[in-house]
């Protein structure tokens, strides 16, 4: 961008003319010596600031704007007590990852997400379709199909009619990714192309941790570090350009006794995988977590699972009991 573009004091503008400082990338590029140009430090932050500004190309997420904006959108998880965790679902403009143990239930509530996104904003969806990213199984179309015909058993709070009027398979995208180069391929190319054209408001990638743990060895961890936050920095970019949530599934990791580490719930043996380096990239962290015992609906029994928010920016920590049943992830009354 050019410097006249930016809305400066006249003092400073003519500090940079002087400079021949000609656009917002020479002037980052100076950072701190900018006072070389006999400016105030008070006048090298305006200007640095003026700068940044111009580089970013939506306004930042507040805490305070999540927690308390009633028109900010959300994806309803398709269950009254789960929302109510999460405050409406996931937001519409960020990372969120749902990590756990194998068996715990994170692929079914991705899928039960993209069935999600395909209601009217008024039942909590998106009206538009969803991207699913294999990088480890085949895509479990079996299960999807089972949950499309239980919608109206799931979404009793939708009128049937609405429900029969969704073509669900349609709308849900596949794609596979065996190896990191055609993961960044799929999501510098071809997700965008699906997000531009408005067939998808919904990116999964499950899961996120697949490929980058068995591509690099332990002492390759800078270069997996840079690939990781190349990669995160793409899946950002998404979210905000098309205004669009992002669900990674991850993977954990055991954490041993008396450890320190506090990136999952306080009471886990297990932590999220990719440590500290993916940790600051996503803006959600939640887990789900199998517990002991088992709950009965009619002729239908499952384990006990928890669905805990370890961090958010809107969310205080907190959890709820839930199960798995034909219809899908529901919340479970205690």
């Amino acid at each position: 961008m050019d410097m006249e573009q930016l809305e400066l004091n006249p003092r400073i503008r003519a500090a940079v003319r002087r400079a021949k400082l000609r656009s917002v990338r020479d002037v980052l590029s100076c950072g701190q010596d900018l006072h070389t140009l006999g400016l105030s430090r008070s006048d090298v932050q305006q200007l640095l600031r003026a700068a940044a500004n111009a580089c970013r190309r939506h306004r930042p997420i507040t805490a305070l704007l999540l927690h308390d904006d009633p028109s900010s959108l959300r994806l309803s998880v398709g269950c009254a007590v789960l929302d109510e965790l999460l405050r409406g679902g996931l937001p519409v403009g960020g990372v969120t990852e749902l990590s756990g143990e194998s068996g715990a239930g994170k692929t079914q509530l991705a899928l039960q997400l993209c069935l999600s996104v395909q209601y009217p904003v008024q039942q909590g969806g998106l009206d538009s379709g969803a991207v699913f990213i294999c990088t480890e199984d085949s895509f479990p179309s079996r299960r999807l199909q089972q949950l499309i015909r239980e919608q109206s058993s799931l979404r009793s709070d939708v009128p049937e009619s609405l429900i029969n009027s969704i073509e669900f398979s349609n709308n849900v995208y596949i794609e596979h990714a065996a190896d990191l180069d055609s993961l960044q391929e799929c999501v510098t190319h071809r997700v965008p192309l699906l997000l531009t054209r408005g067939l998808v408001r919904l990116v999964i990638v499950d899961s996120v941790a697949a490929l980058f743990r068995c591509e690099f060895q332990p002492s390759d961890w800078l270069e997996r570090n840079k690939q990781l936050i190349s990669f995160s920095s793409k899946l950002h970019q998404l979210s905000q350009e098309h205004n669009t949530p992002v669900l990674c599934v991850n993977q954990v990791t055991d954490v041993f006794s008396g450890s320190d580490d506090t990136l999952g719930p306080l009471s886990s043996s297990v932590s999220p995988a990719l440590g500290l380096a993916w940790a600051n990239q996503v803006m959600v962290r939640l887990m789900l977590r199998r517990l002991q015992g088992s709950v009965s609906q009619g002729d239908q029994h499952s384990a006990l699972r928890r669905l805990e928010v370890v961090f958010a920016p809107h969310l205080a920590r907190d959890g709820r009991d839930a199960a798995v049943w034909r219809e899908g992830v529901r919340g479970v009354q205690t």
